[in-house]
């Protein structure tokens, strides 16, 4: 198996140097603990590897944490650390005894349970990252850099990311991110999906809401992709999986914890009031959308009804990992207001507000920068928009106004 170059792996070494302890967190699956293993074989004093989805290893820890820690000494690295929240308190001791920087790295795929722990015990003693599946510049070994719209910072990265048409887009769209697949170690996109599903999230849901019918679960999951990219309607996802809307925002959230979907908040302010305040919904993996939709082919999935919605999921988790791979904390927003005037994604920072159209298009048309005049009137400046398409190449409407290549995120 070869392994894949991951862009937090600098981040980590940085942190680990100053931050006794550090927590990386993410869904199962993308690659959290290949990479700390990765660059715990590298260190030269030895980094124990210890793994609390052992059950005998979990129960130690939870019920002598004391003897635990004696058993496995600093520097470790703990994956799954939110089974056995007991440990926080003797971390939390250690680290004020020692404050010895990069003793303890810890992985968590249930975000939300974990940071209660974090919080009481670790604040200012952890540093957090969050790990998503691989972007696709990972997958083409292309540098880490949070997208943005400065036009000479992309005509710089142009020139070092090789072009992708619009059927090799979609052909990595439709594969999907997951590590176990892109890698090749696994054989079979539709058993790795199908065991995926079973084996870590409806067992991960399972546990987190105390039960599950796992045929309501699927059917649950399948109508929130056959919804990517569109306003979050709990009242038809409910109908669509039979279960009551209490379940469903029950499940959604969860799903968020796992690490598996995100919401898109609209963005607003006290001048914006006709804006709407429903938050739309993404999947960090457009392969899991495509594989619970059941389009056959990336040729289908390209032609097919959802092509728009899949191009727009991808585009916007694609923006949301090369934040989070820079380590950085992504203020994405999107906008719709009360006339229908829409704008996909807005990037805020720096006082200033990028307005983003994303379309399936390779010749987009000046019109569709039409509605960034939208968010004029915010407090905030407008900065550089853009149409992120299938074009060929970088290029400009005028110097406000980019056509960015969606290969180029």
């Amino acid at each position: 198996m070869e392994y894949i170059k991951r862009h937090l792996e600098e981040r980590v070494l940085e942190l680990s140097r100053s931050w006794p302890a550090l927590l990386l967190t993410g869904p199962r699956q993308a690659g959290k603990t290949t990479m700390l293993r990765e660059l715990a074989a590298r260190e030269d004093n030895g980094r124990e590897y210890v793994s609390l989805d052992d059950l005998n290893t979990r129960e130690l820890a939870k019920t002598d944490p004391r003897l635990f820690f004696q058993l496995h000494k600093p520097p470790v690295l703990i994956d799954e650390v939110q089974y056995a929240p007991e440990l926080f308190t003797y971390i939390k001791i250690h680290v004020d005894e020692r404050r010895s920087p990069g003793d303890f790295w810890l992985t968590g795929s249930q975000i939300f349970r974990m940071m209660r722990g974090v919080q009481e015990s670790l604040a200012g003693r952890a540093a957090l990252l969050h790990m998503s599946p691989l972007s696709q510049r990972e997958i083409i070994g292309a540098e880490c850099a949070p997208f943005t719209t400065d036009f000479d910072t992309l005509a710089e990265q142009v020139k070092k990311i090789p072009p992708a048409t619009a059927p090799e887009l979609f052909e990595r769209l439709w594969t999907g991110c997951m590590p176990g697949l892109v890698s090749g170690v696994v054989e079979g996109r539709d058993i790795f999906y199908s065991s995926y599903l079973s084996t870590y999230v409806e067992r991960d849901v399972r546990e987190l809401s105390g039960t599950l019918d796992a045929l309501k679960f699927i059917r649950f999951i399948t109508a929130a992709a056959a919804r990517a990219s569109q306003l979050v309607n709990f009242k038809a996802i409910a109908d669509d999986a039979d279960i009551d809307q209490v379940t469903c925002k029950s499940w959604l959230n969860i799903l968020e914890t796992l690490g598996i979907v995100f919401l898109l908040h609209p963005y607003s302010n006290n001048v914006l009031k006709r804006t709407i305040k429903t938050p739309k919904l993404y999947f960090y993996d457009t392969g899991l959308v495509c594989y619970l939709t059941r389009w056959s082919s990336p040729e289908v999935a390209e032609s097919g009804a959802m092509n728009g919605a899949l191009l727009e999921n991808f585009t916007v988790s694609e923006i949301v990992k090369s934040c989070q791979n820079a380590g950085r904390e992504p203020y994405i927003h999107y906008y719709r207001d009360r006339d229908a005037k829409e704008i996909d994604v807005i990037m805020e920072g720096d006082g200033k507000l990028c307005p983003l159209e994303i379309k399936k298009t390779a010749t987009p048309d000046r019109r569709l920068v039409r509605t960034f005049k939208a968010i004029e009137k915010s407090p905030l400046q407008r900065g550089v928009g853009a149409v992120l398409c299938m074009a060929d190449k970088l290029g400009a409407f005028d110097r406000n106004n980019l056509i960015v290549p969606i290969w180029m995120i």
